[in-house]
């Protein structure tokens, strides 16, 4: 299952999922709870990280790309293989 988790409200979280027709779901951490357990905002509290994880099947996380470089081409590839290699690993 993917799961996206941002600092937006749900209501942008829902629109820019319509808009973009994304087949997963979107969470809103708007207290910023969960960006800050996964030291994903700063200690100024007004900047995100773009950070991804992939958690395998028992709820661990089997990789980690902190910073994600959503704009290096090459970064959607290691991502694809992280999730090849996670859910060969029987998980």
């Amino acid at each position: 299952m993917l799961l996206a988790i941002s600092r937006d409200s749900p209501e942008e979280l829902l629109s820019w999922a319509q808009d973009e027709g994304f087949a997963f779901r979107m969470l809103s951490d708007a207290d910023g709870a969960v960006g800050h357990a996964y030291g994903a905002v700063t200690s100024s509290n007004t900047l995100n990280n773009r950070n991804l994880f992939i958690v395998d099947g028992e709820g661990l996380i089997a990789h980690r790309m902190v910073p994600f470089r959503e704009v290096d081409p090459t970064a959607y590839t290691d991502l694809a293989a992280a999730i090849l290699n996670t859910a060969g690993s029987g998980d």
